[in-house]
Parts: C-alpha cells; structure tokens; sequence
C-alpha cells in the first residue's frame, strides 16, 4: 500500500540559464527554469522540469500552495518527500515507463 502524498516545499528560479533541478545548501529542491514569472509561465515549466526529473507525468505535479510565489508546496502523485528526494539524488531507479534525464 502506498503512503498518501506528502507535500514538498520547492524553490523556483525563473529566468535561469540552464533549466535543471538540484537540491540546494540548506536541503530545499530549486528548480531552475528559463520562463519569467508571468502568468504562470515559470509555474508551467517547473511542473515540465520536475516531472521529467523525477520521473512521472506532468499531471502528477501538484501545486498545493504558492502559485504566485517563488516559494511552492507542491504534491507528487502518491510520491512521500523521501521517495522524491530518493530520485532527485540518483538513489532511486526510475519506475518502468518513466523518463530519466
């Protein structure tokens, strides 16, 4: 049985170079995207971003909290915090059907 979806709390930082998601210094997942914040551009790519990075479709990225903030809550599917962090930091296979940067 899986665990229900925890809530993870994400940076983004839109008008980056290089789109990419990486864990920050102090624990946090930044996602970096080459949209500007405006009329949800940058929300829409870092739904992309993240999906692709961890794995699962776009329509498993939730945003709970946030929409209008550098600073978002955002569910994963039925994903716990653990497994997401798990995955963006390599130590986790990729479920059959997924996609892997």
């Amino acid at each position: 049985m899986k665990q229900s979806p925890d809530a993870l709390t994400v940076r983004v930082k839109p008008r980056s170079g290089k789109p990419g998601v990486e864990i920050g210094a102090s624990g946090e997942v930044v996602v970096r995207v080459h949209a500007a914040a405006v009329e949800g551009a940058a929300n829409r790519e870092m739904t992309e971003v993240l999906a692709d990075a961890l794995g699962v479709p776009r329509s498993a990225i939730r945003i709970l909290r946030g929409e209008k903030s550098r600073t978002k809550r955002i569910a994963v599917g039925d994903l716990s915090v653990e497994e997401v962090r798990a995955r963006l930091s390599g130590n986790s296979p990729t479920p059959a059907g997924g996609r892997r940067p």
